[in-house]
């Protein structure tokens, strides 16, 4: 198992936005930590009332944002405008080119999420967009995306399962990883321990040996958990 640490992952602290990078991303280049596999991008972002991204282009990317809290307003030129709120996933892919803007509509409350690229199976799709709210807000292991979209997962152009995961301190999940594929595990937010290492806000972990994953979380915690071929 690699763990990459909190501490050590890039940031950029703009004033009205507090970012890392726990791959290389912008400005931040780390050739140790170009991405794991399909997944290219895990930004943890907060973002000041009032304040956002303008609009500005993607290409040919598969961009997932999960809003751990506060609301995010959404825009693009495919004619989609969403205001995302906690607990939901909100996606998109760019394909052949797509614009849009991502705001924090609040006026007195910042607005926390994990912005997640995949790199697509194949480039020059039509763009598409898609949200969704989890009915079972409380569910220890809930698939956000899959390939094939079951179990009600928006669907993407990766064979990628991306998983949250919400515990209470003591209590465990299990995922078993098949041979060939790879693991990365990102705490979001609180205390954990996976098959034994100890994991802590903002670290993450990837394991490409297969066989079982247990996170047993030491302080409440929500974790997102990744299945990549």
């Amino acid at each position: 198992m690699i763990i990459r640490k909190a501490k050590e992952r890039g940031q950029s602290s703009l004033g009205w936005l507090d970012s890392y990078h726990t791959f290389s991303f912008a400005d931040y280049y780390d050739p140790r930590w170009r991405g794991f596999r399909s997944l290219r991008v895990v930004n943890d972002d907060l973002v000041m009332p009032g304040k956002g991204f303008g609009t500005h282009p993607h290409q040919d990317m598969e961009i997932v944002t999960y809003v751990l809290s506060g609301l995010l307003e959404h825009k693009d030129s495919m004619g989609n405008g969403r205001i995302i709120r906690t607990g939901e996933v909100q996606y998109m892919s760019a394909g052949s080119g797509v614009r849009h803007s991502e705001w924090n509509p609040s006026a007195d409350e910042a607005v926390h999420f994990l912005q997640i690229w995949i790199e697509p199976e194949e480039r020059g799709f039509a763009p598409e967009y898609a949200d969704w709210r989890p009915e079972d807000a409380e569910a220890a292991k809930l698939l956000l995306v899959s390939r094939d979209g079951r179990a009600g997962s928006l669907k993407i152009r990766q064979d990628a399962d991306v998983y949250r995961v919400r515990l209470a301190p003591g209590q465990t999940v299990t995922h078993e990883l098949k041979a060939g594929r790879g693991a990365w595990v990102q705490i979001a937010t609180g205390e954990a321990r996976l098959n034994g290492a100890a994991l802590a806000t903002g670290d993450g972990a990837s394991t490409e040996q297969p066989g079982e994953l247990l996170l047993k979380a030491v302080h409440r915690t929500e974790a997102i958990l990744f299945d990549l071929k």
